[in-house]
């Protein structure tokens, strides 16, 4: 009798277990982005071993902190490998420099950081060194912003690699958000480790993740259904004719 292979278990820790911030590195906690909320309450963050999201209102610091941990972890702040050092305008922030990262013994064998906003930047840099075909073989500038995307995830994303996305939605569909959750479903069964800044409903559903609210009142974990995205959408969802009353009623007066 033939016996039955086991499922290979993905490794119970992640490569990086947590980002500190040393306060000890900032010159002056009162100017940006340490004036931010959530990072001026920052201490250490602990990181899920697959999936981390950060999720708050535009301004909150949550792209900003991804960026500096990007940058932390050696990769570009534009996006890109480890291996791209290009730079269309600085804009990043000086908040890795105050960041330390506590590691696990475990190490990447691949990793990415992928920006919505500088996914152009990145087609163009590939042009440049000439490696279109490790993305497919078509040139990213050839396809739709979402297409690009999705073709970065599918070429370049692998098992044993580290992850960082900041508001990956912009880029894609309701559909094809789906299908990236897919994608990572199968990276995370593998190995890979994510952070994610979004503002998704869909993308925040992922089952299992670690969810990181930012706000005014700092930075803390939260369950799914406590965020503010899930309960506004949820709400408009169900009762969007009541949101349109209120929104528009006030212009519908001053009109008469």
């Amino acid at each position: 009798m033939k016996r039955r292979r086991s499922a290979k278990l993905p490794p119970p820790e992640g490569f990086v277990r947590a980002i500190t911030l040393v306060r000890e590195r900032i010159e002056d906690p009162n100017v940006y982005p340490y004036n931010i909320p959530a990072i001026r309450s920052l201490d250490t963050l602990e990181l899920h071993p697959r999936v981390t999201f950060l999720v708050g209102e535009n301004g909150s610091g949550k792209s900003t902190i991804l960026e500096a941990t990007a940058m932390l972890l050696g990769f570009n702040a534009e996006g890109g490998t480890k291996n791209f050092s290009f730079a269309t305008r600085h804009s990043e922030s000086d908040l890795h420099r105050a960041l330390r990262p506590v590691r696990n013994a475990r190490r990447e064998r691949h990793g990415y950081f992928l920006r919505a906003e500088s996914t152009f930047n990145v087609a163009t840099y590939i042009e440049e060194l000439g490696i279109v075909q490790w993305y497919g073989g078509r040139s990213l500038h050839e396809q739709s912003h979402g297409e690009a995307f999705l073709t970065l995830v599918e070429q370049r994303f692998h098992p044993e690699g580290l992850y960082l996305l900041d508001e990956p939605e912009a880029a894609l569909s309701p559909g094809r958000q789906l299908r990236f959750l897919g994608h990572l479903h199968v990276l995370a069964k593998a190995g890979a480790q994510f952070i994610i800044a979004t503002h998704s409903p869909i993308l925040l559903a992922y089952p299992g993740a670690l969810l990181y609210e930012l706000s005014e009142n700092g930075i803390a974990a939260v369950q799914y259904e406590d965020t503010e995205h899930y309960r506004l959408t949820r709400d408009f969802l169900l009762h969007r004719d009541r949101f349109f009353h209120e929104m528009f009623k006030e212009e519908d007066e001053e009109g008469g």
